[in-house]
């Protein structure tokens, strides 16, 4: 920053000029699509554009995802952006701006820009990154090329722009290093979690714990009688199948949703210590999903769900529904196209290893601390992401905000 200090004291003490960004762009070219209708002009040699290419992360683009041919170049308005040119996105995602570091065609929703001298390409595209620009349009968003360029961009001396690209370019790899780092401390968590599960519950495993039917360790209610109408902010502890696929981790001791108590007698009910299983997903990994009860009350369930009773620790039952053991079991018994399902029958029929009721316990409660382990990092490793981004992007819109020059 304070060598930034100095350049700027040095260079432009009096502020920074502004400009019109057409004033500092020497060529503005459109793009194009070939027919899709066409084969041969696709898969070919010349990268090509669109702006799902632009809006993503990083300041420097050169390998689009899609290909176009020569002749399917030829057969369209589409044009090779050179290197050092930078391309901006006029619909969609309007002022999504990167830098060309390899030659690629361009479709008809970005442009190309060829910057004068005065302004450095990088510098401009962090820039860019610190603006909104107002866009018209009520599906798809949108700016004209002349309302592009009449955007205000600042345009310090060259020394000052480097200087800055500099430092923002380290900020960035620093900051994407971070982002690895916490991913990856998050995904070893997850990992391990998933390792000790598959693990305790491995049938051909060494623990040398006898293993039953579910019929057998457990007793089955099919659930019913709960519509989403019937929900409330007070009353009866209730749960529904779709909430426990999308809210609950394994264990609960409180309900998210409640329902008029005069529709108890209605509803089946999960008695503290016992499992909620789900029955139904339109992913096959979901149909079994659990959800262990732990609360001090009973709880009503909802439709596509079954209440397990059993004399098993209720934790260590839960778990085995998160093991590769159950999910291979499973499999052969699940149906359906769209909505997947599995049959009580049927789900009676999988195997549980059953070791003594103190060694359940201990498991039960070991891989309930890791699942807290990886809740705990889903949660704080994204919090921690989201306050460096936004302390990187102070910085960074700090480093590009310059007091206007005043003119005559």
């Amino acid at each position: 920053m304070s060598k930034i200090d100095e350049l700027i004291a040095e260079l432009c003490p009096d502020g920074v000029e502004h400009r019109q960004l057409g004033s500092c762009v020497l060529s503005n070219i459109g793009g194009g699509t070939p027919s899709r209708s066409v084969e041969r002009y696709w898969r070919g040699d010349i990268p090509w554009a669109s702006v799902g290419d632009i809006n993503a992360s990083g300041i420097t683009m050169g390998h689009p995802r899609q290909s176009i041919s020569e002749e399917g170049l030829a057969s369209s308005s589409s044009k090779i952006i050179p290197a050092g040119w930078v391309v901006v996105a006029v619909k969609i995602a309007p002022g999504a701006m990167r830098v060309v570091s390899a030659p690629f065609a361009i479709n008809q929703d970005i442009r190309g820009l060829q910057l004068s001298p005065i302004l450095d390409p990088h510098f401009l595209t962090y820039y860019f990154k610190t603006i909104s620009i107002i866009s018209n349009g009520t599906i798809v968003q949108g700016i004209t090329s002349k309302r592009l360029e009449s955007v205000q961009v600042p345009v310090p001396p060259l020394e000052v722009q480097r200087e800055i690209v500099s430092i923002l370019d380290k900020f960035t790899q620093l900051e994407a290093e971070l982002e690895a780092e916490l991913e990856a401390e998050l995904e070893a968590r997850k990992s391990q979690f998933t390792y000790f599960v598959d693990r305790i519950f491995d049938l051909d495993g060494s623990h040398n714990a006898p293993s039953e039917p579910l019929k057998s360790a457990c007793r089955i209610t099919r659930a019913s009688g709960l519509e989403k109408s019937q929900l409330q902010g007070e009353g009866l502890p209730v749960v529904q199948y779709g909430e426990i696929h999308m809210h609950y981790d394994t264990v609960a001791t409180s309900s998210r949703s409640f329902a008029d108590p005069l529709i108890a007698g209605k509803l089946q009910r999960a008695n503290p210590g016992d499992v909620i299983l789900v029955t139904t997903s339109e992913d096959v990994k979901d149909v079994g999903n659990p959800l262990v009860w732990l609360g001090p009350t009973p709880i009503g369930v909802g439709g596509e769900s079954l209440i397990m009773e059993h004399d098993l620790d209720p934790v260590y039952l839960g778990m085995f529904f998160k093991s590769n053991s159950f999910y291979s079991q499973k499999l052969p018994y699940v149906n359906g196209s769209k909505v997947k399902r599995i049959s009580t029958s049927n789900l009676q029929k999988i195997l549980i290893p059953v070791p003594e009721r103190g060694v359940q316990k201990m498991l039960g409660e070991n891989l309930l601390a890791l699942e807290n382990l990886v809740k705990s990092a889903s949660v704080g490793l994204p919090a921690e992401i989201a306050a460096r981004r936004k302390q990187y992007e102070h910085c960074r819109n700090k480093l590009l905000t310059f007091k206007e020059l005043e003119t005559a």
